[in-house]
């Protein structure tokens, strides 16, 4: 874990896992415990959790592109598409963040 943090893709994963974490629990959890239990507390508890872990990571995305040289067109629009879409953060860490991350080390 100690491993990630060192790097900026690293950090980028980590947050990636956060916020799609997050997304889950507010489209999965929350939003239908306040629409058929009527009780839209944990809406209004994870709703500005993940509206900042979303800032955080939109940062993080914009921070990293430039140390990986990614394209805006090619990589970049993918990560903060991918942002909005549920379990789309698990996705692109498999398919793009993993292995930029394993490149770097090699």
């Amino acid at each position: 874990m100690l491993d990630l943090i060192k790097t900026s893709i690293g950090r980028l994963r980590i947050m990636g896992f956060l916020e799609g974490v997050s997304l889950i629990i507010l489209v999965f959890v929350g939003m239908p415990l306040k629409y058929m239990n009527d009780d839209p507390s944990l809406v209004k508890t994870m709703g500005p959790i993940h509206g900042a872990l979303f800032l955080i990571y939109i940062f993080v995305v914009f921070s990293t592109a430039p140390d990986y040289k990614w394209k805006f067109t090619k990589t970049t629009w993918k990560l903060l598409f991918a942002s909005i879409v549920p379990f789309g953060n698990f996705y692109v860490d498999a398919k793009i963040l993993k292995p930029e991350a394993e490149n770097q080390t090699a």
